[in-house]
């Protein structure tokens, strides 16, 4: 699962933005359907399009939206589209109808768009808590015909994960814990952690962790989970949805006091094409019944167990009772 914009939280979405916008100029959509998804439903009720980026966890929750859709009567398909700066602009145009989104990051990119670049960083509208980062995402949204439905308990945001001996050692429940301890840690991470208000600049303002090191091993990757089971580093920057941090060993440390952004999961439609009530009450079922273990299970079963997505979500619905017989 490889969620890149997540690390750097509002900074690097500026610069994912403003790089991304600048090398597409008149490039074409690159969007495709996905073949191996699920595609459905009676059409009774008309004709949907669920967006999908490229990671894991977006294909998991297109699947789960366009197969509820389609139990409740639309004829849906799944488009894959390669990141936000190309699937957004088709969101609004109506080419996609349904997008599962993360709050606080899709606030900022609008931030950014609307705004200018630097805004996320100097007038950022995202923060840890999610109800005033969902009104301000929605703010920004309607203006350009996107209709924000509510959030729900789910969220996939940066994580600090340390091994189960040393949090029990320790005894470590909490990243104020950990702050209180007075423990130095070396954290596996990208190298941009030195840098990022959301990585090791904020563990040390916001919790007083003493931060010896970052080694640079990337964010949630395999070699870096497993310098932290072998005792070379202390800690790792994960996501709250890694599904793989049991297998080594991991557990995360909780961000007790909301330095994260709240990325929690949401849908996000045209308007125009899919704002209706029915469709929102439809989708408001799954918003309520999915937590953030479940999208963490979800997302091991097709990273670590090589499931297909359209069979994960299937028996998600099914196990939840959200499928009518």
């Amino acid at each position: 699962m490889t969620k890149t914009s997540r690390i750097a939280g509002a900074v690097l979405a500026v610069v994912t933005l403003t790089g991304s916008l600048a090398g597409c100029g008149g490039e074409s959509l690159e969007q495709e359907k996905d073949s191996g998804a699920s595609e459905g439903g009676s059409g009774k009720k008309g004709t949907l399009v669920v967006g999908a980026a490229t990671f894991t966890e977006s294909k998991v929750l297109a699947e789960l939206y366009a197969q509820l859709l389609g139990d409740a009567g639309y004829k849906t398909s799944i488009t894959t589209v390669k990141n936000r700066e190309l699937y957004e602009p088709s969101l609004e145009k109506g080419e996609i109808d349904v997008v599962p989104e993360y709050a606080a990051t899709l606030a900022e990119f609008l931030n950014a768009k609307v705004n200018g670049p630097k805004a996320p960083e100097e007038k950022p509208v995202a923060s840890g808590d999610v109800a005033a980062t969902v009104k301000a995402l929605t703010g920004l949204a309607e203006p350009r015909g996107l209709k924000v439905l509510p959030a729900g308990e789910a969220v996939d945001q940066n994580a600090f994960a340390v091994s189960e001996e040393f949090a029990e050692k320790n005894k470590l429940k909490t990243l104020s814990d950990l702050g209180g301890s007075k423990l130095r840690v070396k954290i596996a991470a990208g190298d941009e952690c030195e840098v990022r208000p959301f990585c090791a600049p904020g563990l040390k303002k916001t919790y007083g962790i003493d931060v010896a090191g970052i080694d640079p091993k990337g964010v949630g990757t395999p070699q870096a989970k497993q310098s932290v089971k072998d005792g070379e580093n202390e800690m790792v920057l994960t996501y709250t949805t890694d599904g793989t941090l049991a297998g080594y060993g991991l557990v995360v440390l909780e961000d007790d006091k909301k330095l994260q952004n709240a990325d929690n999961v949401l849908p996000v439609v045209n308007a125009k094409d899919a704002g209706s009530q029915e469709i929102a009450d439809v989708l408001a079922k799954l918003t309520k019944a999915l937590t953030t273990e479940d999208l963490a299970e979800m997302n091991r079963k097709v990273d670590g167990e090589r499931a297909k997505p359209k069979d994960v979500a299937k028996a998600y619905l099914e196990s939840e009772g959200l499928l009518r017989k």
